[in-house]
């Protein structure tokens, strides 16, 4: 059977976001402080979505290498300013950005052209069908381990910082001294890709073998792609995590290994 690609429509999207209005009044009547969230975020992708549509469209008929990086460089950009907006302590500005934006290039971008280079092999190798997708759904879930990550390390090391004292009295190293709360917080940022590979196939249909399906691709073709990206994702996100933590670590303590919250948050307190 011939499978037919079926155009979506805008009175179709329409019924879609009434789901999500609903929800809204759900939450708004609950009390539950995130309407205006919802709100924002409902309105961020269907505005975000469309103009990346529209510049991908543009890109996809001109494929450059100058625009591919412009637009990989402003992805990452984001995402690295996205990992210090969804922490509840405030890393210093400028330090923060700074080892998100290059733990994210060392991982997601690099994986990401090594394999354009290495597996996919196209031609040319930076055609935006397969480097912009794979760019960003490596971006998207480095992003995420990385802010979970990060959040329990700083915010449980902030309420545990009496006990890495006392460790530290007691001639631990300040890697020791931390060793338990690092554990905890690789995990918290390794858990949502981990829940992923492990339900991949029997809970859920992961989104881009999904696409491909409901494009019209070969489901085994499909599964294919999909391993491949799971096995990125989840080498990018952890190298990313564990290099994030690694560099809070080490700026958490000064060179005389004493605890030194002001080196690391804006506000301390």
């Amino acid at each position: 059977m011939k499978t037919e690609f079926i155009t979506l429509t805008a009175p179709d999207l329409i019924l879609a976001s009434l789901l999500v209005l609903a929800l809204i009044g759900l939450v708004v009547r609950l009390q539950l402080g995130l309407g205006q969230t919802l709100s924002i975020a409902a309105v961020r992708t269907t505005v975000q979505l469309l103009l990346v549509g529209l510049i991908l469209e543009a890109v996809f008929n001109r494929a450059r290498l100058s625009w591919i990086l412009l637009i990989a460089l402003v992805m990452m950009v984001v995402a690295a300013w996205e990992i210090l907006a969804r922490q509840k302590r405030k890393l210093r500005a400028k330090w923060g950005f700074s080892i998100s934006a290059f733990a994210l290039f060392v991982s997601s971008f690099m994986i990401t052209v090594l394999t354009l280079l290495m597996v996919i092999e196209a031609d040319p190798w930076y055609m935006p069908q397969y480097a912009i997708p794979l760019l960003g759904m490596l971006l998207g879930n480095t992003m995420n381990g990385i802010a979970l990550g990060m959040d329990r390390l700083v915010q449980t090391a902030w309420q545990q910082r009496a006990v890495i004292e006392q460790r530290l009295m007691l001639g631990q190293k300040d890697s020791e001294a931390i060793r338990d709360i690092a554990r905890d917080s690789m995990r918290a940022g390794m858990i949502p890709i981990i829940n992923a590979m492990a339900a991949a196939g029997v809970v859920s249909l992961p989104g881009m073998m999904t696409g491909q399906i409901l494009a019209g691709s070969p489901p085994v073709e499909a599964v294919k792609y999909q391993i491949l990206i799971m096995f990125l994702v989840t080498a990018g996100t952890g190298f990313a995590v564990i290099m994030v933590l690694q560099l809070i670590t080490r700026r958490m303590f000064d060179s005389r290994e004493r605890l030194r919250f002001d080196r690391l948050l804006k506000v301390p307190r």
